[in-house]
């Protein structure tokens, strides 16, 4: 059963992720479209359909699953566990975030610059990288 669980888990995990990294690029190409115009509302709607139908459901089985196998296999004692969880806890408030923008844009009330996403869009990025290393390398 644990091989299964893990292919859900990769699986979800790659989904989340893909979501993560191309939400906030569309925020970047959001900024420039006039409020209310096709071009903002076309955004509004991918926005929206990507939070809702990928990213959140992916995170959720992400979470599960992950928690599934920590739990099954007794990772709750090994520091490389505590690093990585701590660093999904940042990934979901990063999600959690990115959402939020999502309804700012939605409501046509967003501030930020287009500059301000493309370093947000980087944060993913890097907590993945944090991930990865603790998974695979487990340094402690």
């Amino acid at each position: 059963m644990y091989a299964w669980i893990k292919v859900l888990h990769v699986l979800a995990v790659i989904s989340w992720m893909a979501g993560m990294l191309y939400l906030p690029r569309l925020f970047v190409y959001h900024v420039s479209a006039a409020p209310g115009s096709d071009r903002s509302e076309t955004f509004k709607i991918m926005e929206r359909r990507l939070l809702k139908a990928i990213m959140t459901p992916a995170m959720l089985v992400s979470w599960a699953a992950g928690l599934w196998i920590a739990i099954a296999y007794d990772m709750a004692s090994d520091g490389w566990f505590h690093a990585k969880l701590a660093l999904v806890v940042l990934l979901t408030a990063c999600h959690g975030y990115l959402a939020r923008c999502v309804k700012i844009f939605a409501a046509d009330a967003n501030t930020r610059t287009e500059r301000f996403y493309r370093v947000l869009n980087e944060v993913p990025t890097l907590l993945m990288v944090g991930i990865v290393v603790f998974v695979i390398v487990k340094p402690f």
